[in-house]
């Protein structure tokens, strides 16, 4: 079938554009008296800071106290920690928006810039539980009443389940998602958790191995974990005149030794055994993957998605385990995350729209629950998923399971019996310069157009459906079982860095009636093959999305895609197709059928 594609391969140099993003000064407030909150609210803001030891240094914490009217020691009133993502601080739109947001609707709100932000001290730690979670549980003392701030506030006004213990709950997304996790594995007074957008593996976000061996390091994200490294390096120029503990090692300024040398083993392309091995120990020591068994506060995972960041694969790995070991746990697949998808009516935490968003009135029943204690309170199903096809939510107990199975045939096709697959094999090759692009990662936050999706001929293979003869939806993360052969990667596959191994990309396309082709929501699954003498199996970023009735289901697998770093020289790949031996795709369709 001959497939038009109206597509444009020119990209826009990422540097530039982000280092003028990064010329921008992130704002922060200057410590000020107690104040009044926004026009009318009737909530009274007091700039705080507290001193906090912390992974060895002692840290300055700034933050801000949000006490709604009425609220006293004899009138007491649940509380919410917030903190800010990557980049941002107490002030910025969203944590700020935020903190008030729930103290208009009667909470005590405590909003602080994280550790290595805003006018905070130490150095960026990545959410370790015993950095970052630590100094929170000191703010967690000041709510409840055990401990002072730097200039002698104390407070008596938040709800408490006994001595020395405040009802508090928290909120934020992405690095004040994963922060909460870190908070409540090391302080058990937490008692209710709902971050957004966050990460469960840094080894599966910064460098994704979708083979599922987690000895063997993936391909790594460059744009977005450089984008993110110089924004946090960049703290001399748009932050002057820093706290002292913010300064690192010359080489590594703004961030903790380990992450520095994480950051510097990805950009060197290369993976000496012993290296890489302390960077997958130290990656999953500071993500929830390493210390979930910890965590007891009933969570309400919120994914976008829309994340090429942190994939809606994320959120599932961490609500599985938490579900697993008892921890009470719901989720919650929103439109957006950090590659965009805002939908209309869906939430958005600087507007403040709880009340009148699907999203919002979980995250307002969830607390209600597990901070006001009303038991009666309905928190939603187990799962809930976006629908761009349709108004509102579907629900469900759990993930849609896998549930149908195509099989990967001589002739490109996707059939639905193993004796329809038609002998024959396949090959591509990749250059040593990326051929296919998913997307520009930072393209939606510095405002740089994106081109759309596209794969060189000779560089990818694609196996296809039959036009589909009524939708078919499918939610969550389909799995592809794969036999591959590559003479050249074979020989080199053993050397002792996983550099040599063969690198590729699977993803899953919406192919229209006229050829056009959509990668659903830009996502892709990299590989790097632990060995290619034997099958693999690859699982593909979870989505939720409706194959239109015409329409065929392409998955295809690339040598290339210019947001990661990929194979060492050039890998000839060969795929080979029989009726007895063949690829295989399962998908997770929640309604229709692959006829």
């Amino acid at each position: 079938m001959t497939r038009r594609r109206t597509v444009p391969r020119t990209r826009k140099p990422l540097a530039a554009a982000l280092g003028a993003a990064l010329a921008v000064p992130l704002l922060a407030a200057a410590p000020a008296a107690a104040s009044p909150g926004a026009a009318g609210s009737q909530v009274t803001v007091t700039a705080l800071r507290f001193t906090v030891q912390a992974g060895g240094r002692t840290c300055a914490v700034d933050a801000d106290l949000y006490r709604p009217a009425g609220v006293d020691k004899a009138h007491p009133a649940p509380a919410v920690l917030t903190t800010n993502g990557f980049g941002g601080s107490k002030s910025d739109g969203t944590t700020d928006a935020t903190a008030r947001a729930f103290a208009d609707r009667g909470y005590v709100a405590l909003a602080y810039s994280g550790l290595g932000f805003g006018a905070s001290g130490c150095l960026i730690s990545l959410d370790d539980p015993g950095i970052d979670g630590r100094a929170a549980s000191r703010l967690i003392d000041f709510l409840a009443g055990t401990r002072a701030a730097d200039d002698g506030t104390r407070i008596g006004f938040v709800t408490k389940d006994g001595p020395g213990d405040p009802r508090v709950g928290m909120i934020g997304g992405s690095y004040g998602g994963a922060v909460q996790m870190a908070t409540a594995a090391v302080d058990h007074r937490v008692d209710a958790l709902v971050p957004l957008i966050t990460w469960n593996d840094l080894t599966y976000a910064l460098d994704p191995n979708n083979a599922g061996d987690r000895t063997v390091p993936g391909a790594f994200k460059w744009q977005w974990t450089n984008g993110f490294y110089l924004i946090g390096e960049s703290r001399p120029i748009t932050l002057p005149n820093l706290d002292p503990s913010r300064w690192g090692s010359l080489g590594c300024v703004h961030f903790v030794p380990n992450a520095c040398k994480t950051i510097g083993l990805l950009n060197s392309g290369s993976y000496p055994a012993a290296a890489t091995a302390a960077m997958l120990r130290y990656a999953r020591s500071v993500s929830p993957a390493g210390y979930l068994d910890r965590v007891e506060a009933p969570t309400l995972l919120i994914q976008g998605q829309t994340d090429s960041l942190f994939n809606l694969n994320e959120a599932t790995a961490t609500y599985r385990t938490l579900k697993e070991q008892g921890t009470t746990t719901k989720m919650i697949w929103q439109s957006w995350g950090h590659s965009g998808g805002q939908a209309p009516g869906e939430l958005n935490l600087t507007q403040g729209n709880l009340e009148t968003s699907y999203t919002g009135k979980r995250i307002l029943a969830w607390f209600d629950r597990y901070l006001r204690k009303q038991k009666h309170t309905d928190t939603g199903p187990a799962f809930a998923y976006y629908r761009d096809w349709r108004s509102g939510y579907g629900e469900a107990a759990a993930v849609p399971p896998l549930s149908q199975k195509v099989y990967l045939s001589g002739d490109g096709k996707l059939v639905d019996d193993r004796a329809k697959v038609v002998r024959g094999s396949r090959e591509y090759t990749n250059w040593l310069v990326p051929t296919s692009h998913s997307e520009s990662s930072l393209a939606g936050t510095i405002g740089l157009p994106d081109p759309q999706p596209y794969d060189t001929p000779g560089t990818y293979l694609g196996w296809d459906t039959d036009p589909l003869k009524a939708p078919v939806d499918v939610v969550g993360s389909a799995k592809a079982t794969l036999k591959v052969v590559s003479p050249q990667t074979e020989k080199v596959q053993n050397s002792g860095n996983a550099a040599d191994k063969l690198v590729l990309f699977a993803k899953l396309y919406d192919v229209a009636p006229d050829g056009t082709k959509t990668l659903v929501r830009r996502l892709v699954a990299p590989v790097r093959v632990p060995d290619v003498t034997r099958p693999f199996t690859v699982a593909l970023p979870g989505i939720a999305h409706r194959y239109e009735a015409g329409h065929h289901i392409e998955f295809a697998i690339a040598a290339s895609d210019d947001a990661y770093l990929g194979n060492k020289g050039v890998k000839p790949v060969t795929v080979v197709s029989a009726p007895g031996d063949t690829g295989t795709l399962q998908l997770p369709v929640f309604s229709g059928r692959l006829n």
